[in-house]
């Protein structure tokens, strides 16, 4: 169950009489929070509704506030939606939840007095839903079922040229919005972008034609499946095609999906064979029981080679019941057909709650290769079993080649690969640019980054691990162009679908000599923020002079779905660049 997701309507509940009394909790009776005494959800038990908070903030402000200044301790935090004028915390036991309202309740924060008070328990929408689905005749309210093609490959009916039709008209859209909410929110720049609106039917910037995938069918080279079971109670290996919140868990088979290919097919298959064979249960969302839960399997266009990570909750099985499970799972793949489906690496992945901090849960090497390698515009590249790479290995030659064309760095340009990851952006660039310097948070995907660079023999890049919020302007003084102005200073972003926060568009507003900036978004409605705050006027906070958009290009990364991949090009006036260098230049010389 996922009852720490459910969101609804709260209302306060009165405190104890006695507040060295014993806490009498009041929490509402009946099948809907059943969950609470079977499984302790302290993170629904000890819940706060905080009220009134500024129109603006950001989560790492409100956090620091929190946990830093008030030293609460939170265990969790609940947003609705970003900029919502309430919110849900929760904590471990009743006296953290005291303390939290004692010090929240009346406390001004950002200009606003700050309401805090006690929130029922969610109630499990999965028995919600039942609930409803018994007093309607056998089906949930407002919910409607949809087969797994139907969630997973929602295009899939229409031929492929119509796809590309309606994603292009769709990105249109995106750029619509994005230019009317620029327009409302930046008044500074309504000439601009009338300007734009006019040039290029009503966008704030041209937008060419999309780029198709080179491969239609078959193409994702990663899948998380679910396992579960269907309808007719059966254990399968496949997409679940329900939710937790509209009523129903059932997973569905996945032979049918035009985007998977074959060879994970043939691996999923012959996990559920194993599956359905083995004593140990699946996993149930709704009792927590139950052993098995998620299949990833990777594989290489390239080499064909296949890689499975097996998701196990290891419940109370003991150590020598999980030896012999990791060697029955190894023992399923390297059957014959495990090699037919060309099977060369397993893992084993431990599923559990994280402890904050964490990023990814404990991984073991059972078998075969710690790596596989794939291809993009002539390189090769190691990915390891938890590496972010694109989902369509040929789309995203397209895609990078894209990046290339609209930045057009040359023999004098540095380039900075924000959100590197296994540095794939970088590296394409590498042939075309004196330098480029990449950072990402997860210190694996530097590891194999800098094992990519050698690999390809690419010697003018170089990795760090941090995070991006903290790290652009130390790579900006590695890039070291601001000594000769006829260097140029490039930055690709290719953040994740949240997005880059505040800082880090700071940072690069402020970047002495970045003149030009190529974001490539996989959630174009969800970067549309940023893209603005990319563009506001100068400030004490953004010092540097707006970046304006030039041209876009969407990418079709993935054929038979709603999804696709936008790059923009912004760029800096080349006299507002150099009057930003003039007076840091100057600021820097009074300071001394």
């Amino acid at each position: 169950m996922d009852a720490e997701k459910a969101i609804v309507d709260t209302q306060p509940i009165a405190e104890p009489s006695e507040p060295h009394e014993e806490p009498k909790e009041q929490v509402p009776k009946g099948e809907e929070y059943a969950y609470l005494d079977a499984t302790g959800f302290t993170s629904e038990l000890f819940k706060i509704e905080l009220r009134s908070l500024p129109k603006y903030y950001g989560i790492g402000e409100l956090k620091k506030l929190l946990n830093v200044k008030l030293k609460l301790s939170t265990n969790k935090i609940k947003i609705m939606k970003p900029g919502s004028p309430f919110i849900f915390i929760c904590f471990r036991n009743q006296e953290d939840r005291e303390k939290a309202i004692k010090e929240l309740n009346g406390y001004k924060w950002k200009g606003k007095q700050l309401s805090a008070f006690e929130a029922k328990p969610a109630a499990d929408p999965l028995v919600r839903r039942r609930k409803e689905a018994s007093e309607a005749d056998g089906e949930p309210l407002n919910v409607k079922r949809r087969t797994v093609e139907a969630s997973a490959t929602a295009l899939a009916y229409l031929p492929y040229e119509e796809q590309i039709k309606q994603k292009q008209s769709e990105m249109e859209n995106v750029l619509q919005k994005f230019g009317n909410e620029l327009w409302s929110s930046v008044p500074a720049l309504r000439p601009f972008v009338e300007k734009q609106r006019a040039l290029h039917g009503g966008l704030p910037c041209a937008l060419e034609p999309i780029r198709q995938s080179p491969v239609q069918d078959g193409y994702r080279n990663k899948c998380e499946f679910t396992i579960g079971k269907d309808a007719q109670g059966v254990k399968r290996v496949g997409f679940r095609v329900g939710s937790y919140s509209n009523g129903f868990l059932e997973v569905e088979s996945v032979q049918k999906l035009k985007h998977i290919p074959e060879c994970m097919k043939q691996t999923v298959q012959l996990f559920e064979e194993y599956v359905q064979n083995s004593v140990l249960e699946v996993y149930s969302a709704e009792t927590y029981q139950g052993y098995f839960r998620q299949l990833t399997v990777r594989m290489s266009h390239a080499t064909a080679q296949v890689m499975v990570i097996v998701g196990i909750h290891l419940q109370d099985l003991s150590e020598a019941d999980q030896k012999s499970l990791k060697q029955s799972i190894v023992d399923c793949f390297t059957s014959e057909a495990g090699k037919l489906a060309g099977v060369c690496s397993i893992y084993f992945e431990v599923i559990q709650k994280r402890q904050q901090g964490q990023y990814t849960n404990p991984i073991e090497h059972l078998y075969g290769d710690t790596h596989i390698e794939d291809e993009i515009l002539g390189m090769t590249f190691r990915i390891s079993p938890q590496a972010f790479f694109q989902i369509n290995t040929p789309a995203a030659g397209v895609l990078y080649q894209c990046a290339i064309d609209f930045a057009a760095p040359d023999c004098a340009s540095s380039v900075l690969d924000i959100c590197c990851g296994t540095g794939t952006i970088g590296l394409c660039f590498a042939r075309h640019c004196r330098q480029v310097l990449g950072v990402d948070i997860v210190p694996q995907a530097i590891e194999d980054a800098k094992y990519n660079a050698k690999r390809n023999g690419v010697e003018n890049c170089k990795f760090y691990a941090g995070n991006a919020d903290d790290f652009i302007m130390s790579l900006i003084r590695h890039a070291d162009v601001e000594q000769n102005r006829k260097e140029s200073l490039i930055a690709i972003v290719d953040p994740p679908r949240a997005g880059l926060h505040i800082r880090s568009i700071t940072q690069l507003r402020n970047a002495r000599g970045l003149d030009k900036l190529v974001y490539v978004s996989c959630s174009p409605q969800s970067a549309i923020k940023n893209w603005i705050d990319l563009m506001r006027p100068c400030s004490k906070q953004l010092r540097g002079e707006p970046f304006l958009p030039r041209k876009a290009v969407a990418v079709d990364l993935f054929p038979h779905t709603p999804h696709t991949e936008l790059v923009i090009l912004f760029e800096r006036e080349p006299e507002c660049n150099e009057r930003a260098e003039d007076e840091a230049t100057a600021v820097e010389t009074n300071t001394s």
